[in-house]
């Protein structure tokens, strides 16, 4: 990889699955050296190196082989943080005092260090041994419920949502961590709880709850608050194919009314204002998409674009792939991976002003960078190395 903004930053990433990755991946993709500490017996499942999904959370980061299990695995472990800037891990809180590397031993050999924790409930209180995952933080934190589209029906959002968030958190904390530490010397010890940072994310809602001392129902998409009708996601022409219309003035409806040829249902007095077009929403949507599942998706959405009309094409993957606005900011990068062959891969919507970005490399096969680490970066001799291989350390 070229120059990044971030370059000179040393990252020893014990991170696993998704929120830690996407933080420590950030933090690669602008140029920090992350070097992820894996073992044979952690690297399986989600943290398989041969696998897309590691493939997807782990570029341009390098990969060691090291059994902290074992007590000379951990003075390695020691010897690397003396040459380190940053640790981040997202373990339960019982893991790095276990091995006896929490924060205070870490400082002792590298008192500039940086330190972040991510667990699912942080470092203290009744609850912060339990493991979560995104889906159950966002249970527990208000989000599943808020985003469903009515109280019998608590769908929530689909993915991990909290991950993310508690990944961006993450890194922002690092990096005030890290310019705190450039103006007085100190490293820090971050705790982020990840529940928290999902429940920091409905804070209006909970404003709301404190205020009013009333219940907040579900949100949903909100459509019967907005002043819009026809509002909704309509199905087209082909196979899983849809497009979104929201119509907000008298002047957009006669843009639609004009697109769709004037039909005379159009003209009834029960879609006559936006209060009666609300009023008759579902018979005004049968119209509607009897229309649209005859049209092609990008052809309709334009023709209702360049009459005035908000529209969109609900895109997947294969649409985003070729998306001109995209391709022409050159948002996506072509990685090439020793098993799983040639990808492309997003990169960040983020750019700097002269920092070069790419080629992006792909990530690492497990323990691919042992020698760079060993050998250049602890002065191990190929012997000593040898013999952590033999005995299962270095493993």
């Amino acid at each position: 990889m070229e120059k990044g903004i971030l370059q000179g930053l040393r990252v020893l990433d014990l991170t696993r699955v998704l929120a830690g990755p996407y933080a420590t991946r950030i933090l690669a993709d602008f140029g920090a050296e992350v070097i992820k500490v894996q073992s044979k017996k952690t690297a399986t499942g989600a943290e398989s190196n041969t696998t897309p999904y590691f493939g997807a959370w782990n570029r341009n980061k390098k990969s060691i082989a090291l059994d902290l299990s074992h007590p000379e695995a951990r003075e390695l472990f020691l010897d690397l943080v003396k040459l380190c800037d940053v640790v981040m891990e997202n373990f339960s809180p019982r893991v790095m005092p276990n091995w006896g590397l929490e924060y205070d031993r870490l400082k002792a050999v590298n008192p500039r260090l940086v330190m972040l924790s991510m667990s699912g409930m942080g470092q203290t209180g009744p609850w912060k041994d339990f493991v979560a995952f995104g889906p159950t933080l966002q249970s527990l934190g208000g989000l599943t419920y808020l985003t469903s589209y009515g109280r019998d029906e608590p769908v929530g959002l689909g993915y991990a949502y909290a991950d993310l968030v508690s990944g961006l958190f993450g890194v922002i904390a690092v990096l005030a961590a890290l310019d705190f530490r450039d103006r007085t010397g100190q490293g820090q010890y971050i705790d982020l709880s990840e529940y928290e940072a999902v429940c920091a994310t409905i804070g209006p809602a909970l404003m709301e709850r404190f205020l009013l001392h009333k219940e907040i129902p579900p949100r949903g998409s909100q459509r019967e608050s907005l002043q819009a009708s026809p509002y909704g996601c309509y199905r087209c022409s082909g196979e899983d194919r849809w497009c979104v219309i929201a119509v907000f003035t008298e002047d957009e409806w006669q843009a639609l009314c004009r697109v769709l040829g004037n039909p005379a249902w159009a003209k009834e007095t029960r879609f006559s204002s936006l209060f009666m077009r609300k009023k008759h929403k579902e018979e005004l949507d049968g119209y509607l998409e009897a229309w649209t599942v005859r049209q092609s998706a990008e052809s309709l959405v334009q023709r209702l674009q360049w009459a005035g009309v908000s529209a969109g094409v609900v895109q997947n993957a294969e649409d985003l792939a070729g998306d001109p606005q995209l391709l022409a900011r050159h948002f996506f990068v072509s990685m090439n991976h020793p098993t799983l062959g040639e990808s492309k891969t997003d990169t960040s919507p983020i750019r700097f002003l002269d920092s070069a970005r790419g080629p992006f490399k792909a990530a690492p096969l497990l323990g691919e960078d042992n020698q760079y680490v060993y050998r250049e970066l602890l002065g191990l001799s190929e012997e000593m190395i040898l013999s952590y291989i033999e005995r299962g350390i270095i493993a």
